[in-house]
C-alpha cells in the first residue's frame, strides 16, 4: 500500500481527479486529494488560467506544501498539468517515493530547486498533440531526472487531449489511453516499498 497525494489541474477537482482517487483506493492505496481551490471548479481553461494568475504560483505552491504537511515521508505525488508542477514542487521539498506527472512538467529552476532528488522515480504521461505541452520544459525536467540517476519512464499517447483521463471532458477524454496510463501508474505505485 502506498500513500499518494493527488494534485488537480488548473480546472480544479474535476471528475477525472475523483476517478483517479477511486482507482487508487480500489487498488488498496491511501489517497489524499489536494484541493488548492477550496472547492472551486472550472469548465474552461481561460477562466481557470485567470484564477491561477490572481492567486499566483507562489501561493499555490505554498498551499500544495501545506496540504501534505501531515503525510509521513515516502508518499507518492501525482498531478495533472498545473498539478504536475505542484507535484514536482512537493517532490523537491519532501522525501517522496515517486512522482507521476500527467500533461505537465516544469524546469526545476522555476521551482527553486537545483536538482531532482536522487532515487525518486518519475513517470511522464501526455498526448502527442497536447495543445498546452511545453516540450522544452519537459526536456529540462527529463535532463534533471536523468542527471540524478533516478528511474524515468515517458509515455506519449496518440491524440490531442490535455486532460485526456477526465471522462467529463468529452473533447479530450481518451478511454484507451486512460486505461494504459492507469496500468502503468498502478504498476509503479504497487512496486514501491510500503
Amino acid at each position: 500500500m502506498a500513500r499518494i497525494a493527488v494534485f488537480h489541474s488548473a480546472l480544479g477537482v474535476r471528475p477525472g481527479v475523483l476517478d483517479a482517487a477511486a482507482r487508487l483506493r480500489a487498488a488498496g492505496h491511501e489517497v489524499l486529494v489536494v484541493d488548492q481551490y477550496d472547492g472551486r471548479v472550472f469548465d474552461d481553461y481561460e477562466a481557470a488560467g485567470e484564477y491561477v494568475e490572481r492567486v499566483g504560483f507562489p501561493e499555490l505552491m505554498s498551499r500544495a506544501e501545506a496540504a501534505v504537511a501531515g503525510l509521513p515521508d515516502g508518499f507518492v505525488v501525482l498531478g495533472w498539468s498545473n498539478g504536475a508542477g505542484m507535484a514536482e514542487y512537493v517532490a523537491t521539498r519532501r522525501r517522496v517515493a515517486g512522482a507521476v506527472l500527467v500533461s505537465g512538467a516544469l524546469p526545476l529552476e522555476l521551482l527553486g530547486a537545483d536538482a531532482w532528488p536522487g532515487g525518486v522515480p518519475v513517470q511522464l504521461h501526455g498526448t502527442d498533440g497536447d495543445p498546452f505541452a511545453q516540450r522544452e520544459w519537459e526536456a529540462a525536467l527529463v535532463a534533471a531526472v536523468e542527471a540524478s540517476g533516478a528511474p524515468l519512464a515517458r509515455w506519449t499517447y496518440p491524440g490531442s487531449g490535455h486532460l485526456f483521463t477526465d471522462p467529463s471532458l468529452a473533447g479530450e477524454y481518451d478511454p484507451r489511453a486512460t486505461e494504459q496510463l492507469w496500468a502503468r501508474v498502478l504498476d509503479l505505485v504497487g512496486g514501491l516499498p510500503a
